[in-house]
């Protein structure tokens, strides 16, 4: 059972917008709850993440275009993009930390990814 499932991947040029989902169990909603993403011959990286008092983070590659939030009444977590570039084209993830801080590196559950590809 998928306890974390992403969509609205997709290919768009670049400058252009994408919304991801990850619907989570509402076991997931006092949780720290994070996305990364994975290029082709790269290693993951963390793009943002949000904790239960809202608190947001995000990388610095990100910072100004792209969006975290969460909808607790959906179970629901977003990444809206914006002004995308073909360096954000990857594979992304949604992620749960089993802590109400996104205070340290572990994230116990992970969604199974999806693809976002933009072109220049």
């Amino acid at each position: 059972q998928d306890l974390l499932v992403e969509s609205g991947g997709g290919s768009v040029q670049s400058g252009g917008s994408l919304t991801l989902s990850c619907v989570g169990s509402e076991t997931f909603r006092d949780n720290c709850m994070g996305w990364f993403r994975q290029a082709p011959g790269k290693e993951r990286e963390g793009v943002g993440n949000i904790d239960s008092y809202s608190h947001i983070t995000y990388a610095d590659s990100v910072k100004g275009r792209f969006n975290i939030f969460r909808d607790n009444a959906k179970n629901t977590l977003y990444l809206q993009m914006h002004s995308l570039k073909p360096e954000d084209t990857a594979t992304y993830y949604c992620a749960a930390r089993v802590a109400s801080r996104c205070l340290g590196t572990a994230y116990h559950y992970w969604g199974q990814g999806t693809q976002v590809t933009v072109s220049s």
